[in-house]
């Protein structure tokens, strides 16, 4: 079992409560790692003797130390996609018809390439588990490509095998020929979870089970897809109220809200996440709140395709269960987790400055007068980590504790883009400064990212790959 040494960080920011403001800071701190479990964290002066003769120590003073960050939501694939200029001025509807015809394109090489590439990105940007929905399997393309490609770039994932039914023949959204036969999905989905799902503490791959949307799969899928879920303890997952097109799409065939909808088919429950919900209403959230649906917030998505602000805030207060995710690299156009959870904060304060003014005891209070901030950079912080573990199903990462896996972020403290922040407060500084890449990664007790550098594979060769597999994948669309 090997051990390293974390040694004399200047802040530890362990976020071991679920009230941020309460959570554990220490200052020149150590954490000492025994295998992939956290064995000490503590004062340098209280630690064990043993802790300094470690297989390796990092010199942490000119350190931050946080968890991991947890992404609960992308497509990876698209990062083939990104700022493709047929679609920079879409809407969730448009954008999606735009690109369909050239994922339709996609190869298993492709899936491998860009999903490489994508955790790369969250990598250095501090994010050591991360969530995939893929849901087109185009010319072969299965989700072993995906998992294989996470399992040697070393980043935790939980793979969710994504699927659309409904083409545009039946009424769905997309084209008839990127759709499946809903019993090939099950039977692939059954496959998936006895080879892959994981449930173990450290497990480096879980399974979950996602149809894509109200819009392109079928009621008998959805339920079908819950049953075979439960019946593996495999967790459910999809997109859901994103837009206000979405919305109508749901009244219009259905006859009634995306929450409703969801739940009559039995898509509530603690092994439920959905992406987006931007337009959530009071009900929905109640519905969440009671259930313990998770959600995935993706603040820059949802301003890149207009889709609007999320009720977060609301949701929070409610109990509903949030994580951050940055949704897929084609409508962000980026995978930079820490800069999503600052996009997190600031939307939200955006968010409250937009309501309504309210009148109390005769007085008119606007949004900026109404007391403490709508999100604080601790807030954004903890829902970008324990916060997506919770969502993800996960109890092992997300903080740092005794325990816990030692999955973790050393960022420096001592760049330009700290200065004259960090030394006020390091914590706060992560977020209301500019968006640093991290210094140091680890998962599950291996050094991911060294001195700001991937260790796992090389990324120059990795890059000019993807270009070429982009270029011709478009290019293969016309």
């Amino acid at each position: 079992m090997g051990t390293l040494l974390i040694h004399n960080a200047r802040t530890v920011a362990t976020f071991d409560n679920a009230d941020p403001a309460q959570a554990t800071e220490l200052r020149n701190a150590s954490i000492y790692i025994k295998g992939h479990r956290i064995a000490f964290i503590g004062a340098t002066a209280d630690l064990p003797p043993q802790a300094l003769q470690a297989d390796e120590v990092i010199d942490a003073c000119h350190h931050l130390v946080t968890p991991g960050l947890v992404n609960t939501h992308h497509h990876m694939y698209q990062s083939l996609t990104r700022a493709i200029p047929a679609v920079q001025n879409a809407e969730l509807f448009g954008w999606l018809r735009g690109l369909y015809p050239i994922w339709a394109g996609l190869t298993p090489e492709m899936v491998q390439v860009s999903t490489q590439v994508a955790m790369a990105e969250l990598l250095l940007s501090g994010c050591t588990t991360s969530s995939d929905h893929l849901y087109i399997y185009p010319n072969g393309v299965r989700l072993d490509d995906s998992i294989e490609a996470a399992a040697e770039i070393g980043m935790r994932f939980v793979a969710t095998r994504g699927s659309m039914s409904v083409g545009h023949s039946q009424g769905g959204l997309p084209p008839d020929r990127v759709v499946e036969k809903e019993d090939a999905i099950l039977k692939d989905t059954q496959r998936l979870i006895e080879q892959y799902h994981d449930m173990s503490h450290g497990s480096m791959v879980t399974v979950a089970v996602a149809p894509c949307s109200p819009f392109s799969v079928s009621r008998e899928l959805m339920r079908e897809s819950a049953l075979l879920a439960r019946q593996y303890g495999a967790r459910l997952h999809t997109h859901l109220a994103e837009n206000d097109h979405d919305l109508a799409y749901s009244r219009e065939k259905f006859g009634c809200t995306p929450t409703q909808y969801a739940q009559d088919l039995g898509w509530l429950g603690d092994d439920v996440w959905h992406a987006h919900c931007v337009k959530l209403d009071d009900e929905g959230i109640s519905l969440f709140a009671a259930s313990r649906t998770g959600v995935a917030h993706c603040p820059c998505s949802n301003m890149r395709l207009s889709s609007g602000i999320a009720p977060v805030r609301k949701m929070l207060n409610a109990g509903v269960p949030v994580g951050l995710g940055v949704d897929g690299s084609a409508s962000n156009d980026a995978a930079h987790m820490l800069n999503e959870a600052r996009q997190a904060m600031l939307l939200a304060r955006v968010g409250r400055a937009m309501q309504p003014p309210e009148v109390r005891d005769g007085r008119t209070f606007f949004g900026c007068d109404l007391g403490p901030a709508e999100m604080t950079v601790r807030d954004a912080l903890s829902v970008a980590t324990r916060g997506g573990a919770q969502v993800l199903g996960r109890s092992d990462v997300g903080h740092l504790a005794v325990g816990m896996c030692a999955d973790l972020v050393l960022w420096d403290l001592d760049t330009l883009g700290f200065a004259g922040g960090a030394v006020h407060d390091p914590v706060g500084s992560l977020l209301l400064c500019a968006s640093p890449q991290a210094d140091y990664t680890l998962v599950n007790g291996k050094v991911v990212v060294r001195e700001g550098h991937l260790e796992t594979v090389d990324l120059g060769p990795l890059m000019e790959r993807h270009n070429r597999l982009a270029i011709g994948l478009a290019e293969a669309a016309h």
